[in-house]
C-alpha cells in the first residue's frame, strides 16, 4: 500500500522509521538540551493572521526572485553535511528536486558528492556553501571550484567557530571518530532496509574534501581533519577577503544580530540568511523567526533576508515573509523526506509545501509572494 504523506510531519514519522536512530537523531536533533531547537518550531505558533477578505485571489502568484533570479516559490534547501547518510544520492536527489521545482539549493562544503557532480547531476540555481578554515589557501579553492563549475552564489556561514554540543550524538556514538557499542550495532541490525541501500556504499567521503588532508578519503578521517580546520579566529575581515575573492552575490548565514546584519552589508554582502544553524550551535540562542523581525528593521530594503530553521509549513513560510524575509530554507524538513522516500520524497515535502503556502497566501488575502502585506500578521 502507497504510503499517504500529508504534511512534512508525515515524512518526518517515515524518515524516523527507516533510519537507524544515530542517523535519524543526527538529521533531526540539536545542541545540549534542545531549548533553540524546540523555539525553532514554537515561536511560529503564537503568531496570528489577520486576514483580509474580497481581494481577488483566483490567481495567487507563488513566484518571486532572489539574488536576481526567478524562483517558482519563495523557498530554498538549505546546505547539510553528510546527506549521504540518510540515502546514498543524499545532495544528488535533493538537487534534483529542488530543479524540478523550480526553487535554489546551496550546498554544503561537507556534502557527501563533490559540488561538480551535483552542478552536473543538477546543472541550474545552486550555490556554494563555505565554512572558512584555518587553511585559507584551500578555502579559497573551493571557492574557485565553485566558480568554475557555475553556481550562482557563495554563502558563508559564520556561526561554526566551534562545535556545537549534540548530545543526542553522543549518546548514540556519532561522534568523530565514532564510538561503537553493541547498543549501536543493535540499532544498525533493526534498520535492514537502510543497511542494504547503504551497503553497497561503505566507501562514503566528503566529496569537496577527498583532496585535502591526507591519504586517507574515508568520511571519518575527513570529517576529523575538518573539524581540526575549524577557526575560532574568523572575523569581519575574512568576509571582506572573502568579496575580493567571488565577483557574484555573496550571503552570509547565521546572522542573528542587527548590528551584525548592518556590518555584513557594509562589508559588501548582498543577502543575508537569519539563522540559528537548526538549533545544532549554541543552544539557548534566539529562534530565527523570533530574531527575523529585528533584522528586517536594521536593514530595512537595503538587502534580501532570507529566514531559516524551523520551517515545516507553508503557512510557516508567509510568517516569515509577512515579517520582512524575502525566501526561507529548509533543511530538515527536506532531509525527512530524502530519508522517507529518497528524490520521491524530497519532491513531495516541496510538493506539500507549495499546498500550503498556496491556501495560506489566498485564505490570507495575499495575491504575490512578491508583495506580502506586513498587515497580513496581528501586530
Amino acid at each position: 500500500m502507497t504510503a499517504v504523506y500529508a504534511s512534512v510531519d508525515d515524512l518526518r514519522r517515515a524518515a524516523r522509521g527507516y533510519l537507524p536512530r544515530m542517523v535519524f537523531d543526527f538529521v533531526d536533533g540539536g545542541a545540549e538540551r534542545e531549548i533553540t531547537l524546540r523555539a525553532n518550531l514554537a515561536d511560529f505558533e503564537p503568531l496570528r493572521f489577520s486576514p483580509r477578505v474580497l481581494t481577488d485571489v483566483s490567481a495567487v502568484e507563488l513566484g518571486t526572485t532572489l539574488l536576481g533570479e526567478p524562483i517558482a516559490l519563495p523557498l530554498a534547501i538549505a546546505p547539510m553535511g553528510l546527506c549521504g547518510l540518510v540515502r546514498p544520492e543524499g545532495e544528488l536527489a535533493l538537487a534534483r528536486a529542488a530543479k524540478a521545482a523550480g526553487i535554489p539549493m546551496v550546498l554544503s562544503t561537507a556534502a557527501s558528492h563533490a559540488l561538480e557532480s551535483v552542478m552536473d547531476a543538477a546543472p541550474g540555481n545552486l550555490s556554494f556553501q563555505l565554512y572558512i578554515f584555518r587553511d585559507r589557501e584551500f578555502a579559497k579553492s573551493l571557492v574557485q571550484r565553485a566558480r568554475a563549475a557555475g553556481y550562482r552564489a557563495l554563502v558563508v556561514t559564520v556561526d561554526l567557530t566551534r562545535g556545537g554540543k549534540r548530545e543526542k550524538d553522543i549518546h548514540n556514538g556519532f561522534t568523530v571518530p565514532p564510538r561503537f557499542t553493541r547498543r549501536t550495532a543493535m540499532d544498525l541490525l533493526r534498520h535492514p532496509a537502510w543497511l542494504a541501500r547503504m551497503a553497497p556504499h561503505r566507501k562514503q567521503t566528503l566529496g569537496n574534501l577527498v583532496d585535502w588532508g591526507g591519504r586517507d578519503k574515508s568520511v571519518v578521517a575527513l570529517s576529523t581533519f575538518m573539524n581540526t580546520q575549524i577557526d575560532p579566529g574568523i572575523s569581519w575581515a575574512d568576509l571582506e577577503w572573502l568579496r575580493g575573492e567571488w565577483d557574484l552575490p555573496l550571503v552570509v548565514k547565521g546572522i542573528l544580530h542587527p548590528d551584525d546584519a548592518r556590518q555584513a552589508l557594509a562589508l559588501g554582502a548582498d543577502a543575508i540568511i537569519v539563522s540559528n544553524h537548526g538549533g545544532r550551535q549554541l543552544d539557548g540562542a534566539p529562534s530565527s523567526i523570533s530574531a527575523l523581525p529585528r533584522i528586517a528593521d536594521a536593514v530595512g530594503n537595503a538587502t534580501e533576508i532570507i529566514l531559516d530553521s524551523g520551517v515545516r509549513r507553508g503557512a510557516d513560510m508567509l510568517k516569515a515573509l509577512a515579517l520582512g524575509a524575502r525566501a526561507c530554507m529548509i533543511g530538515k524538513a527536506a532531509l525527512y523526506g530524502l530519508g522517507a522516500d529518497g528524490e520521491a520524497g524530497v519532491a513531495r515535502v516541496l510538493t506539500i509545501l507549495r499546498q500550503e503556502f498556496d491556501v495560506a497566501m489566498a485564505l490570507s488575502g495575499n495575491q504575490r509572494a512578491a508583495a506580502v502585506r506586513p498587515d497580513t500578521l496581528l501586530p
